[in-house]
């Protein structure tokens, strides 16, 4: 078979590209590098002589890919021990700038966690759209759906994950000033500070996985979370400090040791800017947890 370009270096220069597309549509790595790599067996064996736009071409094989992906994991998800939260994404810091740039930038947690909200189809259109710049003509050619409709996918997209509980696009700052805030108030096993810090509709989150410990179901309000954070603190807390974490673009703390402590937090602004939290994620399943290389 004749090639019209060399596989392997135009798969490679679009990889980092097509793994984040995979991972904000599925939350979860290991299965977005699935898709990935199924991409690349499909790009291999495709004759590219018939593929003028070889962007355009992995682009829609690889969205295509992860909505058959995402309604499986769905599926999956139904008996999911406890609540499901996307896997963090732990900067690696020998990656080149673009790499980071590319998989981190608008992935973050609290987005990908709203978007669990939306159908695959929303999910898709709403992700190339508003983080790959994708327009409505080349939506549609990959969702196989006109643009009128294309936009209405988004248009409903955006307005579901605008009224989430979690708030997306906090400035890293704000974060971790509510991070260090929560932090202290929990060193120190105070009631009163903690809950001074939650909003009256604060949801805290935490995912175990039936692995380890966690809530098997999402704390509501300031009374109730203020009271489990309140209980583990002065039950047994962390043998030491944890540390700053960069996530999914965004400041986080945490524990990567291996070991039972393990755990990932990070936060969002309520959404009356109130300078409290609104919304606390907590990853403990050691199954999605990143290691440090």
């Amino acid at each position: 078979m004749t090639s019209a370009a060399s596989d392997l270096p135009v798969f490679q220069a679009e990889r980092p590209r097509l793994l984040a597309i995979a991972y904000r549509m599925l939350g979860e790595r290991m299965v977005a590098e699935d898709v990935v790599q199924e991409v690349w067996l499909r790009w291999d064996g495709a004759d590219r002589t018939q593929i003028d736009n070889p962007q355009a071409w992995l682009t829609s094989a690889t969205t295509r890919l992860a909505i058959d992906a995402l309604r499986k994991a769905r599926v999956r998800r139904e008996t999911y021990s406890g609540p499901w939260l996307p896997e963090p994404w732990l900067e690696d810091p020998s990656a080149n700038f673009a790499e980071r740039v590319e998989t981190a930038q608008q992935a973050e947690l609290a987005l990908l966690w709203a978007m669990e909200a939306l159908t695959p189809d929303e999910r898709a259109a709403f992700i190339l759209h508003d983080a790959f710049d994708t327009g409505y003509a080349g939506i549609a050619a990959i969702l196989d759906k006109s643009e009128p409709a294309c936009r209405q996918l988004v248009t409903r997209a955006r307005r579901k994950t605008r009224d989430s509980a979690a708030r997306p696009g906090s400035a890293p700052d704000s974060i971790m000033t509510l991070l260090a805030r929560i932090m202290t108030a929990y060193a120190k096993g105070d009631l009163a500070a903690i809950a001074a810090l939650l909003a009256e509709d604060v949801l805290a989150i935490s995912d175990g996985g039936g692995k380890v410990r966690a809530a098997l179901r999402p704390l509501m309000g300031t009374a109730e979370t203020a009271q489990v954070m309140h209980a583990l603190a002065t039950r047994k807390p962390p043998s030491r400090p944890p540390d700053v974490l960069w996530i999914n673009g965004c400041p986080a703390i945490g524990i990567l040791e291996g070991g039972a402590e393990d755990f990932i937090m990070t936060v969002t602004p309520a959404r009356s800017d109130s300078g409290r939290i609104g919304w606390i994620y907590v990853m403990r399943n050691p199954e999605k947890l990143p290691r440090r290389a």
